[in-house]
């Protein structure tokens, strides 16, 4: 206890150094008292979510309380600042998955597709990394693993097999999934929504990457783990048939339902961006708002469970952060902080947009590894924005971000909140802890592999990417 205590202490002295430390680099390099006051509490928020993850709202709050009581802030601008049609978006959506979860459709999915024929290793592999791709493009990356765990751990168990590589598998295609489409991850509708983009955009130009970088990774993950693959075979030969899972495909109406609304909400937020021109409506304010009207239908439909949806399926938590956060990055831009930094930037690296991307994916990636992506996001859209002020286009480098931040979360263990949602039940229900070297071991690996498709890709088509 005493050692945990002097750790703790150690840290909050960490945080405060490195946080003021950070604050007079900015006034030597140019920026005011104001903005290096500034700069002193964005760090201290986002370094105490680093060292201290589980208080993670402490240090947003305080740092927020502190830019209000200096007066750097006012209420009018805060909420301004708060992305609140993020955050809308959002709770629609989670409402929506909600109801799509509990009928328990994707479990019967899975399992219909893991009872198919002339089953192996191989193809147990490819159906769980696609799976887990494909939901957590559909679905979110955190309703997406915990859907696949409950998968993994059943095939496991039926055959008497070490979960860890199919959970490992799972956890890194769920991430490559994330940057399919603007509801992978939070990030994907925060950049969407920030940087002008559609779901139609989405699927033109992040699928079509994530799919050459899964079918990349797929392969690795086929190689790294043929012994594994081998030994499944191998069991699957000999289990007796529907032993497998104890899913069983039956289609209630409850269910029928649950895919006609989530399905129906899907294709009109597909063709958001054509709904908008016909019916003349701002860009992107039907995206924001299809999924509040969606989750409406569902409270309505499934009364019963309403108050269950937006207690428990609502990620309330999260989804305050996100708002402090979010607020004290619209500060940090509206000060001209970031324009500060962009301008040294575009210094350092020059008016290269290839290059340019190239820092930014990596430079996105690598911190995605510590720290959680929506923080990496959050610090570097004002950045980012501030770039159009010196004629740079912008699209390649909203693209290189998505990637970097989404890929750069498989280097390690909580680089997302998939891998800590996995390793959590893991240890639970197996019992099993995973040393960090072991992961870091395939993520760096698969994480690096991937950044760099990611990396030629945007760099060497960037028409492509505008």
């Amino acid at each position: 206890m005493q050692s945990l205590a002097n750790s703790m202490k150690k840290k909050a002295l960490l945080l405060l150094v490195c946080a003021f430390s950070l604050g007079i680099t900015g006034f030597l390099a140019g920026l005011t008292r104001e903005q290096s006051f500034i700069v002193s509490i964005f760090s201290f928020s986002i370094l105490g979510t680093l060292l201290f993850w589980d208080f993670r709202l402490t240090f947003v709050f305080i740092g927020s309380g502190i830019l209000f009581l200096t007066r750097t802030v006012d209420a009018e601008s805060f909420i301004k600042f708060a992305s609140l049609d993020v955050i809308i978006f959002l709770i629609g959506m989670m409402i929506v998955v909600g109801m799509v979860k509990e009928s328990g459709v994707f479990h019967e999915l899975v399992g219909f597709l893991l009872n198919m024929r002339n089953l192996d290793g191989i193809k147990l592999m490819i159906i769980i990394s696609v799976l887990s791709a494909v939901l957590s493009g559909l679905m979110g990356e955190v309703t997406s693993i915990i859907i696949m765990m409950a998968v993994i751990l059943d095939i496991s168990n039926s055959l008497r097999i070490n979960p860890w590589p199919l959970v490992i598998s799972s956890v890194l295609t769920t991430n490559i999934g994330s940057a399919s489409t603007l509801l992978g991850n939070p990030i994907g509708i925060l950049i969407a929504l920030r940087g002008g983009l559609t779901f139609e955009d989405f699927l033109t130009h992040a699928l079509p990457l994530s799919v050459i970088i899964l079918a990349t990774t797929i392969l690795i993950l086929c190689l790294w783990y043929r012994g594994y693959i081998k030994e499944i075979s191998a069991k699957l030969k000999v289990a007796e048939k529907g032993r497998l899972t104890s899913f069983s495909v039956s289609f209630d109406l409850k269910k029928k339902m649950s895919i006609a609304i989530f399905g129906v909400m899907i294709l009109l937020i597909g063709f958001h961006k054509r709904l908008e021109v016909l019916f003349d409506i701002p860009e992107n304010k039907l995206l924001i708002i299809l999924p509040v009207i969606f989750a409406g239908i569902v409270m309505l439909y499934r009364r019963d469970k309403a108050l269950f949806y937006i207690e428990r399926e609502v990620e309330w938590k999260s989804l305050l952060f996100f708002i402090f956060l979010f607020a004290q990055a619209g500060v940090f831009q509206s000060s001209g902080v970031a324009e500060f930094l962009a301008k040294r930037l575009v210094e350092s690296v020059g008016n290269h947009p290839g290059t340019m991307s190239g820092v930014i994916l990596f430079s996105s990636g690598i911190l995605s590894a510590a720290l959680d992506n929506t923080v990496v996001v959050t610090s570097f859209i004002p950045i980012v924005k501030n770039l159009h002020i010196l004629h740079l286009g912008l699209k390649p480098l909203w693209w290189a971000m998505l990637f970097g931040a989404c890929l750069g979360g498989n280097i390690t263990a909580i680089g997302s909140t998939a891998n800590i949602v996995a390793l959590g039940m893991l240890e639970k229900q197996q019992n099993m802890k995973i040393n960090f070297l072991e992961w870091l071991k395939l993520g760096l690996l698969i994480g690096m592999v991937s950044m760099l498709i990611a990396y030629f890709t945007i760099a060497f088509l960037p028409s492509y990417f505008q």
